[in-house]
Order: C-alpha cells, then sequence, then structure tokens
C-alpha cells in the first residue's frame, strides 16, 4: 500500500534521520494519547512525542485488547495492563509470521516494545498517582507524577469515552486538562500522517504555553487554573490554526477537569 503525502507542518523541523529531534531544554507541556488499543494510532504519535523530547504517556478506551486475526471473526484478543508487546510480537509470529508481517502488525509490535512494555487502559488510570514502575518508557521523563496537560484521543469514540470518564471521576484533582480529538483512520499509513500531524499541533500549543508560563511560571506549573486561564483561552485558536494545516484530520476539543 503506498504511503500518503505528508500534509505541510512544521513537525519535522531539526529531526534526525532517525526522527529524533535535538532537544532545545525549557518548559515542555505533558501529553497522554488515546485509541482503543493502545497499539497503532495512540502508539505512533507517543513515539513521535517522545522523540521530540515531550513527556508523554498513552492508553486505549477498549474493554480488550484487539488485534487483527486470520480472519474477520478470529481476532487475536488480549488483556490491558497484563500482556506485553513481546508476548504479542513472539505470539503472532509463532503463529503465522508470513500473515502478520504482511498486514503490519509485526512491524507494529516491533516498534511498540521499543516504546513502553505493553498497552494500558485509560479507565484504569490512577490520575495523579506516581508512575514510578514506567520509568522506562519512552517519553517517561516529565510524567512521573501522574498527571498530563493535553489529552489527545484518535477516534471520536475514544474523546467520549475519555470525557465521560473524566465527568464520572469528578475532578478529584481541580486541575484543567485540555482534551482534543484528531480523527484517524486506524490503517498503518493514516497513523503516520496523524502522528505527524499530533507532533506539529503539540509543538504550536507548546509555543503558546510557553509565552503565557511567563507571567506565572511556579502557577502555571502547579496546574492552577487562574495561572492557566491565558494559555487555556488561546487553545481553540491554535487548534482552528493547525485545522487550515491539517484540513484531513478533522478535531474537535473541550475543557475538562482532573
Amino acid at each position: 500500500m503506498a504511503q500518503p503525502q505528508a500534509q505541510s507542518g512544521g513537525a519535522t523541523n531539526g529531526s534526525t534521520s532517525n526522527g529524533e529531534r535535538q532537544d532545545t531544554g525549557g518548559f515542555k507541556l505533558k501529553f497522554c494519547t488515546v485509541c482503543a488499543s493502545n497499539q497503532n494510532r495512540s502508539m505512533e504519535s507517543h513515539l513521535r512525542l517522545a522523540a521530540a523530547h515531550y513527556p508523554v504517556i498513552s492508553f486505549g478506551t477498549g474493554s480488550l485488547v484487539r488485534l487483527p486475526g486470520p480472519s474477520i471473526d478470529k481476532p487475536n484478543v488480549y488483556q490491558f495492563n497484563k500482556t506485553s508487546y513481546d508476548s504479542m510480537y513472539k505470539e503472532l509470529e509463532s503463529k503465522d509470521p508470513r500473515l502478520y508481517r504482511a498486514n503490519g502488525l509485526l512491524n507494529m509490535l516491533e516498534r511498540n516494545r521499543n516504546v513502553k512494555w505493553g498497552p494500558e487502559r485509560w479507565q484504569d488510570w490512577q490520575v495523579g498517582v506516581p508512575r514510578l514502575e514506567h520509568n522506562k518508557d519512552r517519553g517517561s521523563e516529565g510524567v512521573e507524577g501522574g498527571v498530563v496537560d493535553v489529552v489527545i484521543t484518535c477516534e471520536e469514540r475514544c474523546w467520549d469515552a475519555v470525557i465521560d470518564d473524566l465527568m464520572s471521576r469528578g475532578s478529584p484533582l481541580n486541575r484543567p486538562v485540555h482534551v482534543i480529538n484528531v480523527d484517524i483512520k486506524d490503517n498503518h499509513e493514516e497513523a503516520l500522517v496523524g502522528g505527524r500531524g499530533i507532533l506539529d499541533l503539540a509543538d504550536s500549543l507548546n509555543k503558546a504555553a510557553i509565552e503565557e508560563r511567563e507571567r506565572n511560571p511556579a502557577g502555571f506549573d502547579s496546574g492552577n487554573a487562574a495561572s492557566r486561564s491565558g494559555f487555556d483561552e488561546r487553545v481553540p485558536e491554535i487548534i482552528g490554526e493547525w485545522q487550515e494545516r491539517w484540513p484531513n484530520l478533522p478535531a474537535v476539543w473541550t475543557l475538562a477537569w482532573f
């Protein structure tokens, strides 16, 4: 399958040949990427953001992890939080290496097992609880405290699930979080394009956050709503400008609370 042409955007500025970007230091927003199974779209975006030195974690919202099998009615099904990407890779490689290499699953799992241990479920995430056991994950530096500033989902049903879950939690931390859906078709080619678009969006958001943070760095870093109001008010305009650069990645946004 031919890979779609990348849309314009600043996501690749300063990137090296292996996708890593030079770390310029300074303040960085903390991100979370979410799709259904924490396998394809959220993991491509997780890798892109981590390679750009953003603190990032990722999750899935489904009840189980589902990967294509030999037929549509025989998927490979795994449990969140209990099955590693490495064990999935080895199982599928032993079942039918030709099939699972041809459909891209082995390549995807190879990427994933070099990012973190295994798929995590959003609904099981204990916000604000230290994630010290994830210190080997790509992008883990900066999110050890278990909170993020921006959640980016990759499908509207995942966005709905995240919003519903946040509402049911009752905002115990009283901390604002931007929840943005970037609609990405669930295939390997579109995940690559979506990952570039999400990195471009992250860069735009972070630039504005740096500018607004200068007024009260301590308050901004603590997640204080008043100290972040200037940034919060700018987010819809930033998304609108980004949408013009990435018209094939429809986006919706809301401000929610942890």
